[in-house]
């Protein structure tokens, strides 16, 4: 589907023009949006647009990071949208002149939409031109990191209380998908960081310099979203050697159990293991009251054994 957001020098909104009115009308500028395009309407980049074919390959291709290429009649970028369930990153390129935008993106997207309506409806704002209209698109992409940001941040708080009571191997399971959605969104962030940062330093986006200020805004969102991103993957490694420490305590604990354990009973299990032996000659086994002291001797090593322990502390479990 192709929408299109033309402007008049009177400041006049027209959605209803066709793409050849819109070259032939007066107007201030425009907006042309390829949203989930057809085939036949992608080749009109080329066709129509006369776009350069390496701009056109890299909206086709869908597997590039955020960039930004200068062309004499127009700037090229391409920015990482977000899909809010994947959290995998969704390519929206931008073709930025002082008389047009035009975006292109195979996804549809809720950022895309919202600086659509928010261009559409501002009117204060259409005299800042097409540097506006792509601050807005960005702006309204970059606000759609920190709703995954604090997503993955309250995930993290649950794992970290844990009120389930989850086993550690599940939480150690659920923490290391939390870590890798960081990363990714991590990843995300951060070509957009680089990208914002050539934009407000370039000397080749000459229509920008009045809204460096505005790019500048989206540029320190970047920055926060990055810091939150890394504290929260500091906090999974955090959690992680926590849960770990305590897995491997609980082990010691008892290993130290059937230990002490096993050393009580080692010296009964000889007594045992002794007058068990199918020898004739034992005096011990025609002693009328041999059973008894034979039992009140495994209760008296027992005992000491375990009091020896208790005083060593062993027993503190």
């Amino acid at each position: 589907m192709i929408r299109i957001l033309a402007i008049t020098k009177e400041l006049e909104l027209n959605c209803d023009l066709t793409l050849k009115e819109v070259e032939n009308e007066e107007l201030l500028w425009y907006w042309i949006d390829f949203d989930v395009p057809t085939d036949g309407e992608t080749k009109l980049l080329e066709s129509h647009f006369k776009f350069h074919p390496l701009a056109v390959e890299d909206c086709i291709s869908n597997t590039n990071s955020a960039k930004f290429d200068h062309y004499i009649d127009y700037n090229f970028f391409i920015l990482n949208s977000l899909d809010m369930e994947k959290l995998h990153p969704e390519e929206v390129s931008l073709f930025v002149s002082d008389k047009y935008v035009v975006s292109y993106h195979k996804a549809s997207t809720v950022a895309l939409d919202a600086a659509w309506e928010k261009v559409k409806t501002n009117k204060k704002d259409w005299t800042k031109g097409t540097a506006y209209v792509a601050h807005q698109i960005m702006d309204k992409i970059v606000d759609c990191f920190f709703p995954a940001a604090y997503m993955l941040d309250e995930k993290l708080e649950n794992v970290e209380i844990n009120e389930e009571e989850d086993s550690v191997y599940n939480l150690i399971d659920r923490l290391f998908k939390i870590r890798k959605d960081l990363l990714r969104l991590r990843k995300t962030i951060n070509a957009m960081r680089d990208l914002l940062y050539r934009i407000i330093n370039s000397e080749k986006l000459e229509d920008f310099n009045e809204h460096k200020m505005y790019f500048s805004d989206i540029h320190d969102h970047l920055l926060k979203l990055s810091t939150m991103v890394e504290s929260s993957r500091e906090m999974t490694a955090d959690i992680r050697d926590n849960y770990l420490s305590m897995n491997s305590a609980k082990l010691n604990r008892n290993t130290m159990v059937l230990t002490v354990v096993t050393t009580i009973f080692n010296p009964l299990t000889f007594i045992v293991g002794v007058y068990g032996m199918n020898f004739i000659n034992i005096p011990e086994l025609n002693f009328k009251y041999g059973y008894f002291m034979v039992m009140g001797v495994m209760v008296i090593i027992a005992g000491t054994m375990y009091r020896w322990f208790k005083r060593k502390g062993w027993m503190d479990f």
